[in-house]
């Protein structure tokens, strides 16, 4: 029986084909699951485009997570498409050019990063609340917060406000049976990661890994995120879960 056999899934983050959250909609359709795709504004139409490339063309709903009239009405623009959901995925960052500047920053730079890249899984979450039933599962993606990495700055931040985030999360909807876990991806050179100045400097990342790591594949990452979408971690939460080729494990 496939993987997500007769589940909804909730997939945001999707822009280009080298995004994860694409090959995690894609495995996830392929594993048996029913897509909804989430973007907004101008990016919606390249969301769309995008969709049909996957292996059964996805609908796409509004949701800009910075609005919290969007925020509210998505669990209704999700029941157009779906009665109901048993996976969120969480595949959303954004932190403007003056946030890479740590001690530059201003709190005007810094703030939309922290709604955006961490506040954001709070809201995603209460949003579909309504929509889950107990063994669903709310699935994020993040970069390995507990260190400090050169360039990243203010995202980071925002990153490890994301992993806290989600352990309230999981602290609050596990008596209603919703997991929360997280993914820490090694570096994937997605459209995202182009806008990070310093991104270059994850490029010998498998250098460093025993397994090793192919920062064009987002493969491994994605596979990642779809079982723990599925019932196969049903009493796993606030956990996060290491897809980086073994790189956090080693000092070098």
């Amino acid at each position: 029986m496939p993987l997500l056999d007769g589940k909804s899934i909730l997939v945001t983050g999707v822009l280009t084909e080298s995004s994860i959250a694409f090959h995690v909609a894609r495995l996830a359709q392929e594993e048996g699951a029913s897509v909804v795709l989430t973007s907004f504004g101008r990016a919606a139409k390249i969301t769309q485009k995008i969709a049909k490339r996957l292996p059964v063309e996805a609908p796409v709903v509004e949701l800009d997570v910075s609005d919290t009239e969007d925020v509210e009405a998505l669990a209704d623009r999700v029941r157009e498409h779906a009665d109901h959901l048993d996976g969120v995925l969480h595949s959303i960052g954004f932190a403007p050019q003056e946030a890479f500047d740590f001690m530059g920053a201003s709190w005007e730079d810094v703030a939309p990063a922290l709604q955006i890249s961490a506040y954001s899984l709070k809201a995603l979450a209460k949003a579909c609340l309504p929509l889950m039933s107990p063994g669903g599962a709310i699935v994020g993606l993040t970069l390995d917060a507990s260190v400090a990495w050169s360039g990243y700055d203010w995202m980071g931040v925002a990153k490890a406000a994301f992993e806290s985030t989600s352990r309230y999360v999981a602290r609050d909807l596990g008596p209603q049976g919703i997991r929360s876990n997280l993914v820490a991806a090694g570096p994937i050179s997605t459209t995202a990661a182009k806008s990070i100045p310093a991104f270059s400097k994850f490029a010998q990342w498998g250098e460093h890994a025993p397994l090793g790591w192919e920062i064009s594949d987002p493969t491994p990452a994605a596979k990642a995120c779809v079982a723990l979408l599925s019932d196969w971690f049903p009493a796993t939460t606030g956990e996060i879960v290491h897809v980086d080729g073994g790189f956090h494990a080693f000092g070098g």
